[in-house]
């Protein structure tokens, strides 16, 4: 199985950190999930957002984010 590289931001207005890590470790339970900034601060003001493997995948929600970042795990 790949590693699947996945980062959130902890200055993000739009995501809680306990949640989300603990959402995506849930859903990806074997991921290396990296918090901190990610430069990204035009989107990450105005969207919830999830980098993984290289993509960064926003969502209007929290929750939409993360659903829409597991369609890019690696199997």
């Amino acid at each position: 199985m790949a590693t699947n590289d996945i980062r959130v931001c902890d200055k993000c207005k739009h995501m809680a950190m306990k949640s989300t890590v603990a959402k995506i470790q849930k859903l990806a339970p074997d991921a290396e999930v990296r918090v901190g900034c990610k430069s990204y601060c035009g989107p990450c003001a105005r969207y919830a957002f999830v980098f993984i493997n290289g993509r960064y995948i926003k969502g209007a929600t929290e929750d939409e984010a993360i659903e829409k970042a597991m369609n890019y795990l690696k199997k």
